[in-house]
This record gives C-alpha cells, structure tokens and sequence, in this order.
C-alpha cells in the first residue's frame, strides 16, 4: 500500500503502560513486579453469586446506566460509608473505570480544552485527555517533596482553557494518600476558577493511614466532581471489568451516551458479583486488603536497606516507586539491569510523566515469600 491507513495520532507510538511478554518469556525464574493485577482469585462467595445468578438468566443485554439493584447497592453503601446521600440518577455503570475516565473525557472536552494532571501519573490518562481531543498538562510533584501538590505550580498550570483536573487518591504510581488539606486546596481552587475535578479513587480501601475521604463530599464538591469508582482493586475483580462513574444526570447522559455507541452496558453477571462484593466489602478489606498493607511495608523495609535506592515511604496502594539517581543510571537502564542479572520484572517511570524520570514502580502482586526471594537477588547487585 502506497499510504498509511492508521490515523495520524496514532501513528507515532508512545511509551505505554502493559504486560511485557517478551520480558516473561526471557528467564524461567523471572519474579514479576510489574503489572497492578491482584494475584488473589476474587472471593469465592462473589463468583459463586456470579454463576448463581447466570444461571437464573443473568446472561443478557441489561440497563444501559446499570442493574438497578447494583446502582441501589453503590447508592446504599456511599451513605454508609461516607454519610454522604447520593441520588440514583447520579450513578453510571461502566465496563471498567479506565473506560469511565475515557467516557469522562470524551463527554467533557472540545478541541484544545486541557485537562491538569499531577506528575507521576497513570499513563492512561493522558492518552485517554489526547484521544478525545484535549490537552494533557502536567503538574509535577517531586518525591523531595513527598509528592505534595504544590498550589503554586497548579495555579500557574491553569488557564482559559483548562476545564478539569485530574486527582487520584491513593495515588498510582507513587502510593502517596492526600490529606484534607490537600483535597481543600484542590476544592478552593477548582471553585475559583470554575473547573471539574475528575476523581479516579479506585484504591480506597489501600489506605494506611487514616480514613478515606471522597473529595465529591467536601462543601460544593458534589455538583463539580466527576467521581470513578471500581469493583478491580478494593474487590480483587480486575477481570470482571466493572466500574462506577458518579457525576450530576446531565454528564452522566452524555456518557451513557457515548458508552452506546462503544460497550453498550458493562458485563451483565460482571454487574451480579459487584452486588454480592459490596455487601461483603468489610470482610474483603479485612480478609484480603491487609495482606497487601504488610507486603508493602515489608517491601519498603527492604528498600530502605538498598544503598543504591531512595524511596518516599507510601501511604496507600500496592505500589512502590523507588528512586535509582545513586546508581548513575536512568530508569529504563536501571530496569534492564534489574531484569537481566535479578531477573526482577518492574516498569520503568517513563510512561508515568515528566517527574517521573529516575524512578520505577515495583507493584507488590505477589506474597511475600516472592517479595523476599526478589529483594535477596536486589541485595547482591551493586552500582
């Protein structure tokens, strides 16, 4: 063919974030701590519901907003556990909350809108801001500064164009959790200049110090926030590919909207086992979430004993995002490095934004036996 086919913003390819296979095929032995996929199987009493209600016909088109009892139950559980009341039609089931943030910028921006985002990020968001049109503009926090935002940096960011920003809490990839300080600075400054905060908090459970707080709660918040919640990591459901968007009727039609026209409705049974999770979420938290408290401490301690490592202790998640500057070499050398004489799979801080440079994410997805065995081949490389 004498042209290209593929769509020119396509056609240069980015650093992306996905399972390195090539990487897992090259050593038997490999350790991977690359990928924020939980290693434990979903609870058995939420599959066994799953298949329960297939069988009683669960297996077709549903509701394009949602099962009406799974929206009851997000609607139920909210005010429990939030003390916030939140209205039916204010909530959207998506296939995932990666398509919800692709829905929520599709339905928000034109041409050239920009969308503030808080370096080091999930890549996905910025190819999520570009391929609906908008801007992706970064705001980087610094791990010497224990990933605080910075209100000056974010008020030089904004301009007559910018209509959103991005805030996720705990955070991927550094694991740092926001206080209410922060989520009042943020409040003030998107009231100020008339801005919507899309609020990605799927890790809310992975938090460890202190009680989670939705920012949609805090004084004249509910109507500007665009809220993304998910069944994946707070219930060890990532293939299950069932989300929540919480936003005002009128957005969330557009959604619904768009989402017509690309999934229609998110996995009918998929929707089934999120019923069942939501009524057991306290025992999932306590029975699964705490193993991936201990793991990240343990990983840490362990890190914190690296010569050749910094870290910024995290608050949240199940991820690390260790610096590599005291070994000389960049990120991307660093993970090779890693990988061929550790055998230790990790993901370079490239994709994750212009302050991420220098460091790595390690995702603690494994048990700690596996965490130990990776961090006993660490301790015999040397830079």
């Amino acid at each position: 063919m004498k042209r290209s086919y593929i769509a020119r913003r396509f056609q240069s390819s980015g650093a992306g974030l996905s399972l390195d296979t090539e990487a897992l095929a090259k050593y038997k032995d490999i350790i991977d701590l690359s990928i924020g996929d939980t290693d434990f199987t979903t609870d058995e009493s939420i599959i066994n519901a799953a298949f329960r209600d297939a069988k009683a016909g669960h297996t077709h088109y549903g509701d394009p907003k949602g099962d009406p009892e799974l929206i009851d139950a997000v609607c139920r559980a909210w005010e429990e556990d939030f003390g916030q009341r939140l209205p039916r039609d204010h909530v959207l089931v998506s296939a995932s909350s990666c398509l919800g943030m692709a829905l929520v910028m599709l339905a928000i921006l034109d041409p050239g809108d920009e969308v503030i985002v808080f370096s080091p990020y999930f890549p996905m968001y910025r190819e999520q801001i570009e391929l609906a049109g908008g801007v992706c503009v970064d705001v980087p926090t610094y791990a010497s500064e224990d990933y605080a935002i910075d209100e000056a940096r974010l008020r030089a960011a904004i301009t007559p164009r910018t209509k959103a920003i991005v805030f996720n809490n705990p955070t991927n990839p550094t694991g740092m959790g926001y206080d209410g300080k922060t989520l009042e600075l943020l409040a003030r400054v998107a009231q100020e200049h008339d801005l919507l905060i899309a609020a990605d908090e799927i890790y809310t459970t992975y938090l460890y110090e202190g009680d989670f707080c939705p920012i949609r709660t805090l004084p004249g918040m509910a109507e500007r926030t665009i809220t993304l919640n998910s069944f994946s990591k707070n219930f060890l459901m990532t293939g299950w590919r069932v989300g929540v968007i919480i936003a005002e009727p009128e957005l969330l039609a557009v959604m619904n909207r768009i989402n017509g026209s690309l999934i229609y409705s998110a996995p009918s049974v998929s929707q089934r086992a999120a019923i069942q999770a939501l009524a057991m979420r306290k025992e999932i938290r306590e029975k699964y979430v705490t193993a991936y408290r201990d793991r990240i401490f343990y990983a840490a301690d362990r890190i914190e004993k690296l010569p050749y490592l910094s870290l910024v202790r995290p608050k949240g998640t199940f991820y690390l995002f260790p610096g590599v500057e005291k070994t000389g070499l960049d990120e991307k050398a660093f993970c090779k490095v890693l990988l061929d004489q550790a055998h230790v799979l990790v993901s370079p801080g490239t994709p994750f934004g212009v302050s991420a440079a220098g460091h790595f994410r390690i995702a603690c997805t494994v048990g700690i036996d596996r965490l130990k065995a990776a961090f006993d081949r660490m301790e015999k490389l040397s830079f």
